[in-house]
């Protein structure tokens, strides 16, 4: 009864009550080290650093000796309505952190972390995965068992106390208590404790903590929120890791002062230094909580560390790993990842790089690289550069040229990236033939704007030539005159273009000409018009080609998260196959988003498509249900592909091109199942053809793997 009360009275609690509201925020994220002892004290790998152990604590929580290394605080004012469709906007004030402020990626991999969750919802999002509320209406009563175990006044409101525990193993659940108020059925404290055996990678112990204060004597509004999470390479009680700390501290609230749909829209793009300045008096009188004194140590100690060679080294190591940059003073070396390649034409590849790189937040960035193919002893670059014009539109010009060999057709949805290289382009880890490469010379300008947060318009010019890499395998020759047999081996076009990329709810951190992305959980809508023009720097064609993309990733409740993505597109006028539509196939060993797991290189070739691609998750969802399979961990994913497409014949008459042209008119699909989380880190795809079974050398079957790190 008492948990109906709460659902039906759960959007009269709260900011929910208002059309309109703001607050101020304190936000506090700490990361400690824990399981501290003698061993690790002496080891090795902490030999000259010693002193960092002098600010040793132990965890009210978890009873573990633990070590602060990192902190970030931030001051936010905040503004959000329900009237009208909900929109929230916050302005970061201020900011201060321990070592790490000019490493983006970092930050972004925080912030990442620690996202707002509302208890009242029915699930509650924590690393990507849908956790069961303990106050769920959707799932609550079937999901725990409730107990009533006492009752208090608090802060002179009585309160009933319910514990709460999971009815299975191995779910996204919680185990804790909670206060609820005994006339508005509002929440006055809860906490929450992850279960220990939930399918959630390099995570040890998830700790929740929300209190709320009381307002006219009815309205409950949050006071303070804090989440602990112990990160560790497994679940194993003595194995060492990391704390990750988040306190959120909620103070004058305004109600119902009225602020326009442009407010909420406009986003703040200047870097401004003095959010990254303010003096100790500044943040003694605006942290709603005070450190103590081994938070106030680690701004010391990490301005020590600084000066160790080997904090240094080791620090090196780790960022190079995640950015795949090695830093230098104001230019990264990279991306190492790409040092070596593979293929048919070039043999062996060797490639060096890097780009220019101020702290994150500069207007303006120029990177580049070289490659050399071992087979074909030629050399390859790439260039491009950027100038942000306006922060606060985001008025970016920029310009760029390549010259490389790629395996074009890898994608139905194009742009004129010039630093981009498509992973299909090296044979370092595929099967069958790898001869269908192209010689690009591509150069671009475009401009961009982002009149509000997230909508981006952009205008482009291109010139590129295209050329078979391999004339002796694959060609690109389409018919200047078929009757006295002239035909051309290569493409010289000219190319406008306008696009509309639109994603809402995305976030950023940093103000600079490129900005590092906080979520994943967004929506895509991409749509693309170009024009080519004939004549034009000796152009060969006239054409109009339109396409849109969209992709819609969903986390569904306990069901786990899907992701959907559909694109279509037509070409106006006839083009040969280096400007056709190719349906992107996948000769590599790996999973690879957006291609057909079955299909060759330009095995379906289209001037008019339209793809559909829907993959599911389910997070262990019934593996944890079988107890062979639940300490396993393992995850369910499902999937299924299909295009439709047509090839027109005036298209097909003008292709001089060894390449049959053929369009999947009776629809291609196929669909598979797969296995996740294998030893955390790997998955394994099983896919079958469901149509065009019985053309020559068709793939029916194939297996296929991934490697990815998720919680």
């Amino acid at each position: 009864a008492i948990l109906e009360k709460i659902w039906a009275k759960k959007r009269e609690n709260g900011i929910y009550l208002f059309d309109q509201y703001q607050y101020n925020k304190y936000e506090k994220l700490e990361f400690d080290m824990n399981n501290i002892d003698s061993a690790m004290i002496k080891s090795k790998l902490f030999k000259g650093m010693e002193f960092v152990f002098e600010g040793i604590d132990t965890s009210n929580v978890t009873g573990k000796a633990f070590l602060p290394i990192f902190i970030n605080e931030s001051v936010y004012k905040s503004f959000g309505k329900n009237k009208g469709g909900k929109k929230l906007r916050e302005d970061l004030v201020a900011n201060k952190n321990s070592g790490f402020e000019n490493n983006q990626n970092v930050i972004a991999f925080i912030k990442d972390l620690y996202v707002d969750y509302n208890v009242y919802d029915s699930y509650i999002k924590i690393f990507d995965k849908s956790f069961v509320s303990p106050i769920s209406k959707a799932a609550g009563v079937s999901t725990y068992n409730y107990i009533l175990a006492d009752s208090a006044f608090i802060d002179n409101k009585w309160c009933f106390n319910i514990l709460y525990y999971p009815r299975r193993k191995g779910e996204l659940t919680f185990k804790g208590n909670f206060w609820v108020n005994d006339t508005t059925f509002a929440i006055k404290k809860i906490n929450m404790q992850a279960n220990k055996s939930a399918n959630i990678n390099w995570v040890k112990d998830i700790y929740i903590e929300q209190e709320f204060d009381v307002l006219n004597d009815s309205v409950f509004l949050l006071k303070r929120d804090y989440m602990m999470s112990d990160f560790s390479l497994n679940k194993k009680d003595k194995s060492k890791g990391l704390y990750g700390k988040r306190t959120t501290m909620f103070k004058d609230y305004v109600f119902n002062e009225t602020k326009s749909d442009a407010f909420y829209n406009q986003e703040i793009n200047n870097y401004d230094k003095n959010i990254y300045s303010k003096t100790d008096d500044y943040w003694s009188e605006n942290r709603q909580e005070k450190l103590n004194e081994n938070e106030k140590g680690i701004y010391k100690l990490l301005d020590t560390l600084a000066t160790v060679p080997k904090f240094k080294r080791i620090y090196n190591l780790v960022s190079i790993l995640g950015s795949g940059y090695i830093e230098f003073n104001k230019f990264d070396f990279g991306d190492v990842f790409s040092t070596f390649g593979k293929n048919d034409v070039e043999g062996w590849r060797l490639r060096a790089g890097g780009r220019t790189y101020l702290g994150g937040n500069e207007p303006w960035r120029v990177q580049g690289y070289t490659a050399y193919g071992f087979k074909d002893d030629k050399f390859k670059y790439g260039f491009s550069g950027k100038w942000m014009i306006n922060p606060k539109s985001r008025f970016i010009i920029g310009i760029g040229n390549r010259r490389d060999v790629e395996q074009i057709g890898v994608s139905l949805t194009t742009t004129n990236d010039v630093m981009g290289r498509s992973f299909a382009s090296s044979s370092l880890f595929s099967s069958g033939d790898n001869s269908k490469l192209t010689s690009i010379n591509l150069s671009n300008f475009f401009m961009s704007i982002e009149p509000r947060n997230n909508l981006n318009f952009k205008i482009g010019a291109s010139y590129r030539t295209l050329e078979s890499a391999s004339p002796e395998t694959f060609n690109l020759d389409y018919w200047v005159d078929k009757e006295n047999n002239i035909k051309k081996a290569d493409v010289s076009q000219s190319e406008i273009d306008f696009t509309v990329t639109y994603t809402p709810n995305r976030k950023t951190i940093g103000y600079g000409v490129e900005r590092n992305e906080v979520t994943d959980v967004y929506s895509t809508l991409f749509l693309n018009y170009s024009k080519g023009i004939k004549g034009l720097f000796d152009s060969d064609f006239n054409y109009q080609k339109v396409q849109f993309y969209y992709r819609q990733p969903m986390l569904i409740g306990g069901l786990g998260r899907m992701f959907t993505t559909f694109e279509v597109g037509k070409t106006f006028g006839e083009v040969p196959l280096g400007l056709l539509n190719v349906v992107p196939g996948n000769q590599s060993y790996f999973t690879i988003e957006n291609t057909y797991s079955l299909l060759d290189y330009y095995e379906f070739v289209t001037d008019t498509y339209a793809s559909l691609h829907v993959e599911h998750n389910f997070n262990g969802k019934f593996f944890s249900r079988i107890p062979l399979f639940r300490k396993l961990n393992l995850r369910e994913i499902v999937g299924a592909k299909a295009v439709w497409g047509e090839i027109s014949d005036k298209n097909i008459a003008l292709s001089a091109s060894n390449i049959n042209y053929v369009a999947p008119s009776n629809v291609y699909y196929e669909y598979s199942v797969g296995v996740g989380n294998i030893f955390k880190v790997f998955r394994i795809d099983f896919s079958w053809r469901g149509s065009y079974r019985d053309v020559p050398n068709a793939n029916n079957f194939a297996i296929k793997g991934a490697f990815g790190f998720h919680f």
